[in-house]
């Protein structure tokens, strides 16, 4: 099998520096082209995406669990089928233009850079990466390749989110410094995409048939299986996702960060309760708070993230009895905006009449639309006129990078001093590891820093 370490872009480009890189011209495809698509990462996500690719030009589909893929297999049964995407790329790299990767969160990176390297557009499920060195480079070899770039968060592309930024671009919600975001509970019992072991470490389980295992751990260190690891309720454990939060974040956090132009932040802290006391699973109930500088003129902004507690108190200000299970809250010192965990729609957090008569005379939309959560489209029509989308890597690198220091505290506790600079947590040289992971021999993808 080939070795996944391709060092060619890392060895001349200053992948993790901040000196100048050259951005060649996008790879031209003419409007009237007929792409050619591969998908990596067939069930679940997976699915949800391809299934906006027509059906003639899906070539090639790979999965390492065929019990997640031969539903997919099944209904484009002209594509050719993988269980490895190197050996696709070796033998179909001429007949691939794009790539859809919607693997665990821990694969995305080797995958996307991959099919880069190989000059393919690629649309990246959320979260884009792993961990925030894997974000910095996905971010500078979009640019060196010349490729067009997406992760697939729906929220980016809807109207909710647009609404957010114009209004708060008109003045209608005043100076903000305080956003707040929540989540509820995690039914480790029911939910589809978080389970909790019984035990840390989790009990040894047969590996089941269909499923390559050493596949599927790809750069993570290599561990026994345990059915809950595959093959989707792996988001809790911290070697494959990023819990809740980095599930999430891409979507209701995407909202404050799009909107107040927040980038990255200076501090994060986290107060947990009942952390895994080897940090590998996330804790039940956290409170993560980051603080963000004043840019230009917009005001400092504090932003807390509530997860696994009932939803925040409802301040009298607000004029209203009741607000979602989850959501977003923006909180001005002339009016408040509130959306759903996924941004969908915004509205004003005032009584129902009132928002009535705002609509009226609402702010004039300056942000185009692109159509109710459909990023793999948009992706689609950006190859083909040679933009970008929205959610380009070069946008949500950043978002999915302010999220992951967000991680580290809730994984970790205390207080991150971020150096965003030099990609270092100031005074916890622990941290370096989980910021820049180490692979798995034979999945090596870079240079130490």
């Amino acid at each position: 099998m080939k070795n996944l370490s391709r060092r060619r872009f890392l060895q001349s480009t200053a992948v993790a520096g901040t000196g100048a890189l050259f951005i060649p011209n996008f790879i031209s495809c003419a409007p009237s082209a007929q792409l050619r698509f591969a998908v990596i990462g067939v069930g679940g996500r997976g699915g949800a995406s391809w299934s906006h690719v027509p059906v003639d030009s899906l070539v090639a589909m790979c999965d390492v669990d065929e019990r997640m893929s031969q539903d997919g297999f099944k209904k484009r049964p002209n594509a050719k089928k993988y269980k490895d995407f190197r050996v696709m790329f070796d033998e179909m790299a001429n007949e691939i233009d794009a790539v859809i990767i919607a693997t665990p969160d821990h694969t995305h990176f080797p995958a996307a850079m991959a099919a880069m390297e190989l000059g393919k557009h690629v649309l990246v499920e959320k979260p884009l990466a792993h961990n925030i060195w894997q974000l910095r480079t996905l971010k500078k070899a979009a640019k060196h390749y010349g490729i067009v770039s997406q992760m697939a968060n729906q929220g980016r592309t809807t109207n909710g989110i647009r609404l957010a930024k114009e209004w708060y671009e008109a003045g209608v919600l005043g100076e903000v410094k305080e956003v707040i975001a929540w989540q509820g509970k995690i039914n480790f019992e029911k939910d589809g995409y978080f389970g909790a072991p019984k035990t840390f470490p989790p009990q040894v389980h047969e590996v089941p048939n269909g499923l390559d295992w050493d596949l599927w751990q790809g750069p993570a260190a290599e561990k026994p299986f345990n059915n809950l690891y595959a093959p989707k309720t792996w988001r809790g454990f911290y070697d494959y996702g990023n819990g809740k939060l980095g599930d999430w974040c891409c979507h209701t956090l995407d909202t404050p960060f799009f909107a107040l132009d927040l980038g990255l932040p200076h501090t994060v802290d986290a107060v947990i309760t009942n952390p895994v006391a080897d940090h590998s699973f996330v804790a039940e109930e956290s409170v993560v708070t980051w603080q963000f500088g004043a840019r230009g003129n917009k005001a400092p902004v504090t932003m807390k993230w509530y997860e696994g507690f009932e939803k925040p108190a409802i301040r009298p200000e607000w004029g209203v009895d009741e607000i979602p299970g989850n959501g977003m809250i923006i909180i001005g010192d002339k009016k408040t905006l509130i959306t759903g965990g996924r941004p969908d729609d915004a509205r004003l957090l005032v009584p129902e009449e009132e928002m009535k008569e705002f609509l009226k005379n609402a702010p004039e939309q300056t942000i185009p639309r692109v159509g109710e959560n459909q990023p793999v489209e948009e992706w689609i029509d950006a190859i083909k006129n040679n933009t970008l989308p929205g959610s380009n890597f070069d946008y949500s690198a950043s978002l999915v990078e302010m999220a992951h220091v967000g991680v580290l505290a809730q994984r970790f506790g205390g207080t991150i001093n971020y150096d965003a600079k030099n990609m270092k947590a100031t005074g916890r040289p622990e941290l370096d590891a989980y910021i820049k992971e180490p692979a798995r021999k034979g999945w090596e993808y870079g240079e130490s820093l």
